[in-house]
């Protein structure tokens, strides 16, 4: 071990990416950056084309934590009480009775997020905060754990509303899975169906595990050098040479935590600089909007510059 990680907790981590992989075939650092997200805390938004195992994904990793999945398909004419829930008298009781709505699941998938219209994603903005919803001025509160994974079509694609920089913000990740090198994608095409292999699957942690996990994440330590390190690298993204705007605070908050989690997962008690490296663009990314002209995927790319930058 190094530096006294919990030795029992990270073999079940472990054993939960492998058994994921045997599902996503191919897609390891994805799959640890899904579960890395789970552990910090945070949401998930997967931007991707159509078919390349975003809902397969979030299906497998709520079934190997024994955790209550939905799937909502987000579409244009979808409310925002198709989500949250609605009352409606039940002239048995001689009352209004709540009937919740799929928001209230420990994992959701909100697949294809980008093309509800705005006042429908807007809906998400409570949950994904606050872990309660209000409906009807009443409070209610959302079962824990609650993780949300969104998926998004490329916003290039017809149908798409993008997302706006308040309800990205929300999400502590973005990843794209891709497509499958030949190996993998062969082992699909030969193996048996997805849905299949799901059905097979047993609870690797139960969720109280989970929870006592996401609270050893924040017990990580991080050092002085360490938060002089990060602080380096968020300075850079506000300097106005490659980003309109830099890091926010909160920004800076989920890299540190995103950070905790893969040094967790990597079997540390305390987060190095490599850690931060490992989860930057997948955490800031997609809350930064590069400079004019500097065309799509430069927010990635910059990012690499700044990251050499700062270790110099």
């Amino acid at each position: 071990m190094k530096h006294g990680a919990d030795a029992a907790l990270v073999a079940q981590l472990a054993r939960l990416t492998d058994q994921i992989s045997t599902v996503i075939v191919g897609k390891r650092p994805q799959i640890e950056d899904c579960i890395a997200c789970l552990l910090a805390g945070g949401h998930l938004l997967i931007e991707d084309v159509p078919g390349v195992g975003k809902t397969t994904l979030a299906h497998a990793l709520a079934v190997s934590l024994g955790l209550d999945f939905r799937r909502v398909q987000f579409t244009a004419d979808m409310m925002p009480s198709d989500l949250v829930g609605v009352s409606v008298f039940e002239r048995s009781r001689e009352q209004f009775v709540f009937h919740p709505g799929p928001v209230f699941a420990q994992v959701l998938l909100a697949d294809e997020i980008n093309r509800a219209g705005p006042k429908t994603q807007s809906a998400l903005l409570e949950a994904m905060e606050e872990h309660q919803v209000t409906v009807e001025n009443e409070t209610r509160a959302l079962p824990a754990p609650f993780f949300v994974i969104a998926t998004q079509n490329p916003t290039d694609q017809l149908g798409t509303y993008p997302l706006p920089e308040s309800q990205l913000d929300r999400f502590l990740m973005c990843i794209t899975l891709g497509y499958p090198d030949r190996g993998s994608e062969r082992a699909l095409l030969a193996g048996a169906d997805r849905r299949a292999v799901i059905d097979r699957l047993s609870p690797v942690m139960t969720p109280a595990e989970l929870q006592a996990a996401q609270r050893s994440v924040l017990a990580v330590h991080a050092g002085d050098a360490l938060l002089d390190y990060l602080q380096t690298l968020i300075a850079a993204t506000r300097s106005g040479q490659w980003f309109t705007e830099g890091l926010s605070p909160r920004a800076g908050i989920a890299v540190l935590r995103a950070a905790k989690a893969h040094a967790l997962m990597d079997r540390r008690d305390y987060v190095a600089p490599d850690d931060v490296q490992a989860v930057l663009v997948q955490t800031a990314a997609h809350r930064l909007v590069p400079v004019p002209g500097a065309g799509r995927g430069a927010a990635e790319q910059v990012l690499a510059m700044v990251k050499s930058i700062a270790v110099q």
